[in-house]
C-alpha cells in the first residue's frame, strides 16, 4: 500500500513509518498539517494516517479539508486525546478510525489493513457526475447537459482523470503522469492543446466554463458560480 503519514513528533513519525515499510508499505511523512494536505491532494494514497495535535493546520482541520475536496481516502486518526467526545470530534470531521495513544504498533498495522479492505471492496462507480456534465464509464459517453459529447480516447481519459479529481488542483506532472503515462516533461504544449480541445467540446453555447486554469498551478475542473 501507498500510505501517507502526518505526525509532526520526529521519534514517533520514525518509528511508525520504519515499521509500515519493514511490512512492506510505501510510506510518505509530512511532518505538519499543511504539507500534509499538501501532499494528500497532490497524491493518491491507500490510506491515510494523521496525528490530531499538528502544527500550522490540525489534523481534524486536515481531515475536514480534504473531505471538503471530496478526497475519500480512508483516514485513521491518532490521538492523545482519548475520550469520548474526542473521538467522535474526529470521527464526525471525517476520520474513518480513531487510535489512542500510546498503542502497539501491532493495532496500528491491523487498522490500516482494515481501513485499505474496506476502500478496496467498495464498488466503484461506473458513472462520473460535476454539475450538469456526466461521464458514463462502461458505454464510454460523456454528456453536458443531455447534449452529447464526442471525444477521442485522450480527451476522454483526460476529462475522466478530471472528474475524477474534481475540485482538486491537477498539475502538469499528475497529467502527464496518469494520462500520458510520462515521467518526465517533455517541454511541449501537449497538455494545453488537449485541455483546450476539451474546453471546446465542453463549453456549447451558454454552457459555463467547467475546466479552469490555476496560474503556476495546473487545472481545476468544478461548476463555479
Amino acid at each position: 500500500m501507498k500510505l501517507l503519514l502526518i505526525e509532526d513528533d520526529r521519534s514517533a513519525a520514525d518509528y511508525v513509518a520504519t515499521g509500515l515499510r519493514e511490512s512492506g508499505h510505501s510510506v510518505d511523512h509530512a511532518a505538519d498539517g499543511a504539507e500534509g494536505l499538501t501532499l494528500a491532494l497532490a497524491t493518491r494514497y491507500d490510506v491515510i494516517v494523521a496525528d490530531r495535535m499538528l502544527p500550522y493546520m490540525d489534523g481534524l482541520a486536515v481531515v475536514q479539508a480534504l473531505r471538503a475536496q471530496g478526497v475519500t481516502t480512508p483516514i485513521l486518526i491518532l490521538s492523545a486525546l482519548a475520550k469520548v467526545d474526542d473521538r467522535v470530534k474526529g470521527l464526525r470531521a471525517g476520520g474513518d478510525d480513531y487510535l489512542t495513544k500510546p498503542f502497539a504498533f501491532s493495532e496500528l498495522l491491523a487498522r490500516i489493513e482494515v481501513l485499505s479492505r474496506r476502500a478496496a471492496a467498495a464498488e466503484p462507480s461506473t458513472r462520473l457526475k460535476v454539475a450538469d456534465l456526466e461521464m458514463d464509464l462502461v458505454g464510454r459517453k460523456v454528456t453536458r447537459g443531455g447534449r452529447p459529447v464526442d471525444l477521442t480516447a485522450r480527451e476522454f481519459r483526460l476529462l475522466e482523470y478530471l472528474m475524477r479529481h474534481a475540485g482538486q488542483v491537477v498539475t502538469r506532472t499528475m497529467l502527464l503522469e496518469s494520462v500520458w503515462d510520462l515521467h518526465f516533461d517533455p517541454q511541449t504544449n501537449v497538455i494545453d492543446v488537449h485541455v483546450s480541445r476539451l474546453r471546446q467540446a465542453l463549453d456549447v453555447g451558454d454552457a459555463r466554463p467547467l475546466i479552469h486554469t490555476v496560474r503556476g498551478s495546473g487545472y481545476v475542473l468544478e461548476a463555479r458560480d
